[in-house]
């Protein structure tokens, strides 16, 4: 799964509770797959931003 295509199946679920048309079952499980989506995205932005940091690092240290 990408960043991409998790961050469209959170919105889609964001939208689908906040529509107020789930049944509470459903809302629970869309509720625990929004969260699973939530930390993937998280984990992903810290790694880019890991990397990020890495190559501003590397280009600060090769100025001369």
């Amino acid at each position: 799964m990408t960043f991409e295509d998790a961050q469209r199946e959170l919105e889609e679920i964001v939208q689908r509770l906040e529509s107020g048309q789930v049944p509470l079952d459903e809302a629970l499980k869309l509720w625990e797959r929004g969260e699973e989506l939530h930390r993937f995205c998280r984990e992903q932005l810290d790694v880019a931003e890991g990397k990020i940091e890495q190559l501003a690092s590397r280009a600060e240290a090769a100025k001369p």
